[in-house]
């Protein structure tokens, strides 16, 4: 299935029916009076947060979404029927927002929430619903309310507690295969993952963190070198930044310091909020190295590039260095989910159990 992360939609909810105007006309009841009935409901437009869907592929191709209009009323007392309500679903992480006036509308981060879009109209009032003792034939009604209409842009964020960030090539897909469940496109050659993969890395019992590997990020990335910068908001909910280095490049040409700066200054050119986040650094493919010169080339790796945060030296490929590793990040996520637990939106309009 194709990844998709965008899409604009329009929607618009149902408008209620109209009133009636009737009388009630019965053989030896000369005056019975109005029964004229009041207009149905129009259908709601909701979105509805589902785990099972991963992608916004729906709305790439079906971008009208409209709920019916309420039923008008009837003579005998008879109220027009409401309209169904619709309901989107949408994967969890989908962040609903106007795409005339930019204001986010919600953000659908629990599986089964149920939040109102649009809003469908009331029904019209028939003359049953203005008869008094001193108006006992009236005949107004009212046209029933229209629903609202919204243009709408759906955007999609990974829900991950980590996220790996490096150049192509670096090892990702490799490492996030060898700690997790995931099963990514694993190549030879730059840019094989061409889209977010989802991992679930599990430490032990009851002990578990998500990994989010996107596309690698190059120098100029900015300008829309490579893939650019399209899928770097699949890490702003991340708590934890995993910056994965190719510690045996091909070329011996290319210095991984500079590679690992480059990295660092499109990461914030493109959002200081994420290069504000936790990062750690992550040597990778050092089974390629001679292991009389690793602790060498980690030393002077770490010197030139004056790092002082937590560094890890793994060989992804030969499973080596990872569960020191996995054990730390897990450590440092539920201290994060103690601290800083992700937001538990609740919200003014009708939703459903949250």
């Amino acid at each position: 299935m194709k990844f998709v992360d965008e899409a604009t939609i329009d929607i618009a909810a149902g408008n209620g029916g109209a009133g009636c105007v009737s009388f009630r006309r019965e053989k030896f009841i000369p005056f019975g009076g109005p029964n004229g009935g009041d207009g149905g409901r129009g259908g709601s437009v909701y979105a509805m947060a589902d785990r099972n869907i991963n992608t916004l592929i729906d709305y790439r191709y079906a971008r009208r979404h409209e709920a019916k209009n309420g039923e008008p009323g009837r003579g005998s007392d008879q109220f027009g029927a409401a309209a169904d309500d619709i309901v989107l679903r949408m994967p969890v992480g989908t962040i609903v927002s106007d795409a005339e006036t930019g204001e986010v509308l919600v953000e659908l981060l629990e599986h089964e929430v149920k939040v109102l879009l649009a809003k469908g109209g009331d029904g019209g009032f028939g003359n049953l619903h203005f008869k008094t003792s001193t108006n006992r034939s009236p005949r107004q009604k009212t046209p029933g309310w229209p629903g609202e209409a919204k243009k709408l842009k759906l955007e999609l964020r990974v829900l991950a507690d980590v996220g790996l960030l490096g150049m192509p090539n670096a090892g990702k897909s490799t490492l996030i295969a060898a700690i997790s469940n995931a099963r990514p496109k694993i190549a030879d050659y730059p840019f094989t993952t061409l889209h977010p993969n989802l991992g679930v890395v599990r430490v032990g019992p009851e002990r578990s963190f998500v990994v989010a590997d996107v596309p690698g990020l190059i120098e100029g990335a900015s300008e829309g070198a490579g893939l650019g910068h399209q899928f770097l908001r699949h890490l702003q909910r991340t708590r934890l930044l995993l910056h994965v280095v190719d510690m045996a490049p091909f070329d011996d040409a290319v210095d991984p310091v500079k590679q690992a700066r480059a990295i660092v200054a499109e990461l914030k050119k493109y959002d200081p909020k994420l290069h504000a986040k936790p990062r750690w650094l992550v040597l990778n493919k050092l089974d390629m190295v001679p292991e009389d010169e690793r602790d060498a080339r980690v030393k002077d790796f770490v010197k030139r590039y004056r790092w002082k945060g937590p560094v890890f030296a793994i060989s992804a490929l030969a499973r080596e260095g990872l569960q020191p590793m996995v054990e730390a990040i897990w450590h440092h996520v539920a201290a994060e989910q103690r601290d800083k637990p992700l937001p538990d939106l609740r919200f003014d309009t009708p939703i459903g159990d949250v």
